[in-house]
This record gives C-alpha cells, sequence and structure tokens, in this order.
C-alpha cells in the first residue's frame, strides 16, 4: 500500500512551537483536530497562518495537519506560517526565493525577557530614595 507523499516542518513564535504534515489535498486546514477557522474563531490574524500558501501560489494544492502548543494565539499563527513555509520548502526548493522575499522563512527571535534577580520585572528596578 503506497501512501500519499507528504512533508513537514516546524515553526517557533515566542514560546509557541507548530508541528505541520502537508499532504496533497484541497486546502483544509486543521489545527489541533478542529478547522482554522473554528481554532481561531473570528481572529483576522488567522489569515497570516496561510501567507505561504499565497506567496508560493499552492493555495488549494495542499491539506495541512497543525500541531501546536504553548504560546497565545498571535504566536501560534506566527509559529504556523513559519512551519507551513518549511514544509512547502520541503516540497519544492524552487519556493525558496519567493518564501523569503515574504519574510516567512525568518525565525522571529523576540521572546519575553527573563526577570532578574533584585529587580521587580526584567528592567524595572525598585525605586530609588536618597534619604
Amino acid at each position: 500500500m503506497k501512501t500519499a507523499p507528504h512533508f513537514q516542518g516546524t515553526g517557533r513564535r515566542k514560546t509557541a512551537v507548530a508541528r505541520v504534515r502537508l499532504v496533497p489535498g484541497e486546502g483544509n486546514v486543521i489545527v489541533n483536530g478542529k478547522p482554522i477557522a473554528e481554532y481561531f474563531g473570528n481572529d483576522p490574524a488567522a489569515d497570516v497562518a496561510l501567507q505561504p500558501f499565497g506567496a508560493t501560489n499552492t493555495v488549494r494544492r495542499f491539506n495541512a495537519m497543525v500541531k501546536v502548543a504553548g504560546g497565545g494565539h498571535s504566536g501560534q499563527v506566527g509559529a504556523i506560517a513559519h512551519a507551513i513555509a518549511r514544509a512547502l520548502l520541503e516540497s519544492d526548493p524552487e519556493h525558496r526565493s519567493s518564501l523569503r522575499k515574504a519574510g516567512l522563512l525568518t525565525r522571529d527571535p523576540r521572546a519575553k525577557e527573563r526577570k532578574k534577580p533584585g529587580l521587580k520585572r526584567a528592567r524595572k528596578a525598585p525605586q530609588f530614595t536618597k534619604r
């Protein structure tokens, strides 16, 4: 029994991690067992997750099964976009220039800075009193 070819990619953003599996299909995107519209509700930022398909003209050519954990909505959307872009790159290396131009292959390294000892937050110090 021969299985359809599939392509995998992982993406990260802030503390969110997404694992994507692309299989040839009609464009369904399932996130943690739910359709993407149901998972993110009416959040317009969810469209960002599907940007790699638009950048490579592969809309409605792949079904995507996504498992995402950690972070909030914004981080998860960014992680999904990064993972889909990396999986599309695995499917066809010719997509590299268009994905790179759209900024979808670069991992966004911004994350919350850790709290330092003696401070209230990462950089906020207690109020200084002279006397």
